[in-house]
């Protein structure tokens, strides 16, 4: 199917991904688990999780294969990649690699998935690990939600979820999945990393970035509250029209209102797409956070692993003001 593994996609925290072709001709994606007795419960979660699913914003499972050594998930192949490849173009500040209306669709479709694993499935089912590595993009750049490892399965609606550990990646990772204190673990925190998408592709950078050069713009939230506060013109590079910029500002409060430190403030998923497609003249400015957000993981990547509470990071963020005129400088 692979031709001995000739063209390789990729490489992930659970196996390397390799392009094929099934007998009818159609392209497929066939993930290799390289590990696949330590693997045992994402392939499982993976399986039953994604076997639940029809919708055109989430990733189809062809097939797989598992046996006592070998374990291969097969997936419709989507030749555009992941949403990660074009998350910001650090060889030039003000080119994007996707226009603002491409960008705009992909996050509103990525809305729609999240709202079908958390409302319309037989089973509700909370993802995890949204991030932009786990959005996978077709011909057309219609985004699909892939890598269901670490999800879980939900019997009841918007229920509370017991879970051991922390499942994720940091950087996307809601604060109660990490520590109880902040609330508890339910669809909201998927709504955490998917406001983090939000911040990270209007931003064209990521939201914690080490190479800028001051302080207060490392954590590009704060930076953004900060902005807020003092009421400051701020630009959008690249908008051509009024609707992109009335767009790429929805994204950004919608983005800061999905980020609440407590769950309870954060919209559902569903409320987060209404105000996406609704107009900006109903908005309203969230109020402050408390931010937080757990150490980095050794090589950055999907875990469920077990932390100490003391480790946290924090950052208190100003008070917000109601702007009249806000723009988004990048």
């Amino acid at each position: 199917m692979t031709n001995s593994f000739k063209d390789k996609l990729g490489q992930g925290g659970y196996g390397a991904v390799f392009e094929g072709q099934l007998h009818d001709g159609r392209p497929v994606a066939v993930k290799i688990l390289n590990r696949p007795k330590d693997s045992e419960e994402e392939f499982a979660n993976e399986v039953a999780s994604i076997g639940r699913t029809n919708h055109v914003n989430i990733v189809t499972l062809l097939g797989f294969c598992s046996d006592s050594s070998k374990k291969a998930l097969i997936y419709e192949f989507m030749p555009n990649g992941s949403l990660d490849k074009f998350k910001y173009n650090e060889e030039s500040s003000t080119e994007r690699k996707l226009g603002w209306k491409t960008l705009y669709e992909i996050l509103l479709g990525i809305a729609r998935g999240l709202e079908y694993l958390h409302r319309w499935c037989n089973t509700q089912i909370l993802h995890f690990d949204i991030k932009p590595h786990n959005i996978l993009l077709n011909e057309n750049f219609c985004p699909k939600i892939a890598d269901f490892g670490l999800a879980k399965l939900c019997p009841g609606k918007d229920s509370e979820v017991s879970m051991l550990g922390m499942r994720g990646t940091a950087g996307y990772i809601a604060p109660e999945v990490f520590s109880r204190t902040f609330g508890v673990v339910s669809h909201k925190s998927d709504v955490y990393s998917y406001g983090m998408i939000l911040l990270e592709m209007v931003g064209g950078r990521k939201n914690s970035d080490e190479k800028v050069d001051h302080a207060n713009k490392k954590y590009f939230p704060q930076w953004i509250y900060n902005r807020l506060e003092i009421d400051e013109e701020i630009q959008f590079p690249g908008i051509m029209n009024e609707e992109e910029k009335e767009n790429a500002l929805k994204m950004v409060i919608v983005g800061l209102w999905c980020i609440q430190s407590n769950p309870t403030k954060r919209p559902s998923i569903r409320n987060a797409l209404d105000m996406l497609e609704g107009s900006l003249e109903s908005f309203q400015i969230p109020p402050r956070p408390f931010l937080v957000y757990p150490p980095e993981s050794p090589a950055d990547s999907s875990s469920a692993c077990s932390i100490e509470t003391s480790s946290f990071q924090s950052v208190s963020l100003p008070r917000i003001s109601i702007a009249s005129t806000l723009f988004l400088m990048l």
